[in-house]
């Protein structure tokens, strides 16, 4: 059946065979000569069928049984191939210079890995069809005369007297392809051309590299040399755009391609309603991984704007402390803390730079949300309240230094939060106008930041400490340290106390616990007044809630762990992450049972 199948076709085709078409445009058997002409396709498929059963020709039948039957996305009705009338593009010469487009490096597609998709495509590209049979679109501009003649008529001719316009439209995809220059008022020479075109980067989704992108860079390498795209000769041939990030399709929170029918689309209006403009901007873009699905759901949208309010007391924070804009003082002067932030910071803005011009939007992304929540909020916003406390004056020109590069890195993210805060904190402007972040020169001082990450585990290890002793958060207990000059931290015992929620250790001091932490340059012993700070009984009903959980889920974790065929089919590193939490169950575990020996 050439006529009705695109197989079939292809066959017909290389061995010349008839085409004879048994189905008109309106889906009825036509010219079969046969009882079945003039019936409807669905009625002749039944009638055909108790035909052949009444010649004893059916042997078997089956149902329900699996089909590859093509349907229609808009109307649901099944597709018919055949044969039919239409206008096509000769795309050899066009496809061969979108190809070398790419591989000349005029065009840089992000990420490079879809590259062989391109070329898989342009490089095997087949004629293409343009002609559509729909009510809507551009009309071709083919004009056909009383006797069969064709004439193309162009923007600025006039048909022939008494000749019809052709009456099919141009495919979606040959309209979208002029985009890039027509809109820029092509064919007539227009400042906006000059102007933008070419543009710096087309930002789409992967999934119509071919549909648009191809198609725009075949017609924009078409007209490459045209007067107008030269500006008459004062520049060469032009493609459309420089570069091209392809990013990943939205899907829900499960990896579901939303659609209407399973009704998990989600309405950007909203969640900017729900969440904000910022964290919905924030959410997409740390998802925006080149060339990688995102899954989003309510959750990430909240992170996000838990994200925003924690950029807003920062903020707050330091403006309640007097933080302004300020020169800084010479390295020397600076503590350890302010050594460290300002290194880090300087280690981030270089990274975002590097992401933002390989297009890793997402790398830029985490880059600042890590630096700006897990160091600056948690670690130096905390130090920075012991240095005030000390009168260290030189803290809020840090805390100014780091906020107003932080606040411009996060703006092409975070427009709106941003612009708010750096200018209630610099008085400027506009951060729109404002200057991006430059070098600063301030290299990270890795003896300083040794010391706070030493500071760090210290503070971290205590906190620990304090919790398997059951003492209530931020309850300050009588602590004694020891080892703490010969660990190189003698001048942050005031940073450890405080963040550790420990006072000084009286006359008659008595230890009930201690532990000991080691750090790069030496251990620190700790001793820990609880005595009568713990109510037992409680601790001991609290710890057994936590010794079920995690005997739960080493359970269940090792169970997986023991299944052959689980290991066989899991990705690897499903199988690694599930191993990662064996582990921390494990530990939990131990850890637990040791505290309840203890109480015992």
């Amino acid at each position: 059946t050439p006529a009705h199948d695109p197989n079939d076709f292809e066959i017909g085709m290389r061995h010349n065979l008839a085409m004879p078409s048994m189905m008109d445009e309106r889906g009825r058997i036509a010219d079969t000569g046969t009882q079945f002409d003039g019936m409807d396709r669905f009625e002749a498929r039944v009638k055909v069928r108790e035909a052949l059963a009444e010649q004893g020709r059916i042997v078997a039948e089956k149902r329900p049984y699996l089909h590859s039957v093509g349907h229609s996305e808009r109307s649901g009705e099944p597709i018919e191939p055949r044969l039919s009338l239409q206008w096509w593009v000769n795309v050899e010469s066009m496809a061969k210079a979108a190809g070398d487009a790419v591989r000349d490096g005029d065009i840089v597609i992000h990420p490079k890995s879809l590259e062989p998709r391109w070329f898989g495509w342009v490089d095997d590209m087949h004629d293409w069809c343009i002609s559509r049979q729909l009510w809507w679109g551009h009309r071709i501009p083919i004009w056909h005369g009383p006797d069969g003649e064709k004439v193309c008529v162009g923007p600025d001719e006039t048909p022939p007297p008494g000749w019809e316009q052709d009456p099919d439209v141009l495919d979606t995809w040959f309209s979208s392809a002029l985009w890039p220059f027509s809109t820029m008022g092509w064919p007539d020479r227009t400042p906006e051309i000059e102007k933008f075109y070419p543009t710096s980067v087309l930002v789409t989704g992967y999934d119509i590299l071919f549909f648009w992108v191809a198609r725009m860079v075949m017609f924009g390498t078409f007209v490459a040399d045209d007067d107008v795209i030269t500006l008459g000769g004062e520049r060469g041939p032009q493609v459309p755009f420089e570069n091209v990030f392809l990013h990943g399709l939205i899907r829900d929170e499960h990896g579901r391609k939303m659609s209407k029918s399973r009704g998990n689309g989600i309405d950007p209006l909203d969640w900017v309603e729900l969440f904000g403009a910022d964290a919905l901007r924030f959410t997409l873009a740390r998802g925006a991984s080149p060339g990688g699905d995102l899954s989003i759901g309510e959750d990430h949208a909240r992170a996000s704007r838990n994200f925003a309010t924690k950029l807003f007391n920062a903020t707050r924070f330091a403006l309640l402390n007097g933080a302004a804009p300020a020169p800084l003082p010479d390295a020397e002067a600076l503590t350890d803390a302010d050594r460290w932030i300002l290194g880090r910071l300087e280690e981030v803005r270089a990274e975002v730079d590097s992401a933002f011009d390989g297009y890793e939007f997402s790398r830029a992304c985490e880059s600042l949300y890590h630096f700006a929540w897990d160091e600056f909020c948690d670690w130096y916003l905390e130090l920075a309240k012991v240095q005030l406390a000390e009168g260290v004056s030189h803290t809020t020109a840090v805390l100014a230094a780091v906020l107003d590069t932080l606040l411009k890195l996060l703006h092409p993210v975070m427009p709106f939060v941003t612009e708010t805060l750096w200018k209630g904190l610099t008085g400027g402007e506009s951060v729109v106008i404002a200057d991006w972040p430059e070098p600063s020169g301030m290299a990270l001082d890795h003896a300083a930041a040794q010391r706070v990450a030493d500071l760090q585990k210290l503070v971290t290890e205590i906190r620990r400490f304090r919790s398997d002793q059951g003492l209530a958060d931020r309850q300050k207990v009588p602590a004694r340290l020891t080892g703490v000059e010969p660990a190189g931290l003698a001048g942050h015992i005031p940073a450890v106390t405080a963040l550790a929620w420990l006072t000084s250790p009286a006359a008659d001091f008595g230890a009930s616990a201690q532990v000991e932490v080691r750090l790069s340059a030496g251990t620190v012993n700790i001793e820990l007044d609880t005595s009568g700070t713990v109510d037992v009984a409680a601790e001991r009903r609290r710890l057994e809630k936590d010794l079920s959980a995690a005997q739960k889920e080493l359970a269940g974790t090792a169970a997986k762990l023991d299944n052959a065929a689980f290991l066989a089919k899991a990705p690897a590193d499903v199988v690694e992450k599930i191993r990662g939490r064996r582990q921390l169950a494990s530990e939990e575990v131990e850890r637990i049972t040791a505290r309840l020996a203890d109480l015992a």
